[in-house]
């Protein structure tokens, strides 16, 4: 199975599959909270999180956790 996967990748139009996928995440992509400033511990924190359940249950829960931790720093302080 794993040789079948790598001829059909070998076959692939790889920049063809490239614009389509990124043409398809700017088209379907969901507004979240740590995609709004690209701030690397708001998408650290989403990462751990994400890891847990799904992200309609994770957004909730993120939202609280920056107000209460809003930085790296406000969360060493535990």
């Amino acid at each position: 199975m794993a040789t079948d996967i790598k001829k059909c990748i070998a076959k692939m139009d790889k920049k063809s599959f490239q614009d389509d996928l990124i043409e398809w995440f700017v088209k379907e992509q969901r507004e979240l909270p740590w995609r709004k400033d690209q701030d690397p511990y708001k998408i650290w924190v989403s990462e751990i999180m994400l890891q847990q359940t799904k992200v309609n249950t994770v957004i909730p829960y993120f939202t609280r956790f920056m107000e209460e931790f809003p930085t790296i720093e406000t969360l060493a302080q535990l």
